[in-house]
């Protein structure tokens, strides 16, 4: 992934897969004084085989470790072109502690008024196994998460969609990560199996999770309204594999167990039994992605989609085929739903080529294909400007704005509630979602993001009796992250000496 591992490296935090590297020069900016890694100044002439140096960072081609993983899920106190704040041993293991947090109030529109606080604790482990055991290109990540608080769209907006994406998956402590990764034929190949999420590795971008809306982070909201796509913190029995086929195009794909009872409240992660599994998702992609190292406006581009071979409820009908918003049964079982997807990231200015800050561009296409979905497309366009002011070269400005489309099926239920109680009103059939941050890097260790949203035409799929129309909700926000090894001085940071 781009602009990142070139960071790692300069600042003798890690190598490929995550993992420590000895630290090298880093001449200094003389307008900010912060050292600038030399492998951004310009492209580089590659004599290696192989494609350029990838790592946990901005780009299309997957997280490379558990600090990896928490790193494009924006649980770290870094903007997107730097690493996040590991602790590492020297001896080939490295760790990251971290702690985000995210508070929202709605002053205007929704259900009622009301605020609300979500937080996650991250404890991520990686092993480079060459250094440890001798394994060439092997490593093991391990990561165990904490989730706990309320979420303002279920409690108070009423739509559903959360205006703080670090709420989910279970409010406890769950092993969310435990896979073994093997790089092969000078990386061109690399291979990741073991208890997994895919929206770690598939459709995800670090750019994403600069947002504190879970329309945007940490992946398009499309892929889990119309799929059973696994989630952080929620993990199965997966795997996947990415092939470069040159040092810049890539062939990405998975296949990951959809296992509902994981899901359930106090699930812990521990059950590696498959009981209870109803089938697998298999996303896929082809990428074409670039760096700092051999480009001056880095950029990626991917298109992909997916196959859910899998039991899915059916939005609308009841075992009997009877309408089970109004019988009360339970829903029917269904089997089988697939989507296709565009999307791409492009820095469009950076007036510095020798250092990573600039504005880049991106947006997201998706699509159902098949399947009785509920939603029948999304679209998402946005900007992220790192570096803002004189002497703030890792603070951000973000602006995001997206559409969910509901499909007919989508809308049935609150048709078939508002007839049955002889109302006859006109029903939104698309969700807006916008949000605009301003990302302060206030120490090496700590990164303060409040943010404005607003949510145009909530969608009240959860209250199909409601009466009337949830009015557009403003949301303000604020997003805390911590890395508590950076803030102890064992790890470095953005702006660390």
């Amino acid at each position: 992934m781009k602009g990142r591992r070139s960071w790692l490296a300069a600042m003798g935090l890690c190598t490929a897969g995550g993992f420590a590297a000895q630290a090298q020069p880093m001449p200094q900016d003389g307008t900010t004084g912060i050292a600038v890694p030399a492998t951004v100044q310009r492209p580089a002439n590659r004599l290696r085989r192989g494609p350029p140096p990838r790592q946990d960072g901005q780009g299309f081609d997957g997280a490379d470790s558990a600090a990896g993983a928490a790193d494009t899920l924006g649980q770290t106190a870094t903007p997107p072109t730097l690493p996040p704040g590991t602790y590492n041993l020297g001896n080939g293991l490295s760790f990251l502690l971290n702690y985000t947090g995210q508070g929202a109030i709605n002053p205007v529109g929704g259900i009622r008024q009301g605020s609300a606080w979500a937080g996650q604790l991250f404890f991520g482990i990686d092993a480079d196994l060459n250094r440890l055991a001798g394994i060439d290109g092997g490593s093991l990540h391990i990561a165990v998460t904490n989730r706990h608080g309320r979420s303002l769209a279920n409690d108070y907006i009423g739509n559903n969609t959360s205006v703080q994406e670090i709420f989910g998956g279970g409010q406890t402590t769950r092993l969310t990560l435990f896979s073994y990764q093997q790089k092969l034929f000078d990386n061109r190949l690399d291979i990741e199996v073991g208890r997994l999420v895919a929206n770690i590795a598939f459709l995800n971008s670090p750019i994403y999770c600069n947002f504190q809306t879970n329309s945007a982070c940490g992946n398009p909201t499309f892929v889990f309204k119309t799929s059973n796509f696994t989630f952080w913190p929620v993990a199965s029995w997966g795997a996947h594999a990415k092939a470069w086929l040159t040092d810049t195009v890539f062939f990405h794909a998975g296949a990951y167990e959809v296992n509902p009872l994981h899901q359930q409240p106090g699930d812990n992660g521990l059950d590696f039994s498959t009981k209870g599994a109803t089938g697998a998702i298999v996303p896929f992609e082809l990428g074409y992605s670039t760096t700092f190292a051999n480009d001056l406006l880095p950029r990626n581009y991917g298109v992909g989609g997916w196959y859910d071979a899998s039991d899915y409820a059916d939005p609308v009908r009841d075992v009997r085929g009877g309408v089970s918003v109004l019988t009360g049964l339970p829903s029917a079982t269904r089997f089988g739903r697939s989507g296709v997807y565009a999307r791409f990231d492009q820095m469009v200015w950076r007036p510095d080529p020798t250092a990573p800050q600039g504005l880049t561009l991106f947006g997201v296409a998706m699509a159902g294909t098949s399947g009785r979905l509920i939603e029948d497309y999304f679209l998402e366009i946005g900007a992220l400007q790192t570096g803002t002011f004189p002497g703030r070269p890792f603070d951000t400005v973000g602006f995001v704005v997206n559409t969910q489309k509901f499909s007919p099926l989508g809308l049935a239920n609150i048709t078939f509630a508002q007839n049955a109680l002889n109302l006859n009103r006109s029903i939104p059939t698309q969700q807006i979602m916008m949000e605009l941050n301003y990302g302060i890097q206030v120490t090496p260790a700590i990164r303060l993001t409040p943010n404005l949203q607003y949510i145009i035409n909530p969608d009240q799929t959860r209250f199909p009796f409601r009466t009337r129309n949830i009015p557009d909700a403003f949301v303000v926000g604020a997003k805390l992250s911590v890395d508590l090894f950076t803030l102890a001085g064992l790890a470095k940071g953005p702006g660390s000496p």
